[in-house]
């Protein structure tokens, strides 16, 4: 009977910390305008008034997002 014999080869592969961090960021930009473009509906705002909800309304509607 043949023995086979596997060989055992790992890798690592290294993200740089401003590739991380770079990401996060633009995650959470991102996350930010999706609140205030798509959720934020000038009710319980972090900004008081409705000057967010005004300005980003047309887009609203743009992207099918209800918000009346």
């Amino acid at each position: 009977m043949a023995q086979v014999s596997t060989l055992s080869r790992t890798s690592t592969i290294s993200i740089p910390s401003l590739d991380i961090v770079s990401g996060l960021l633009f995650g959470t930009l991102m996350l930010l305008m999706l609140y205030f473009i798509g959720i934020e509906e000038g009710a319980a705002t972090v900004i008081h008034e409705a000057a967010i909800h005004e300005f980003v309304h047309d887009g609203r509607h743009l992207l099918g997002i209800p918000c009346h």
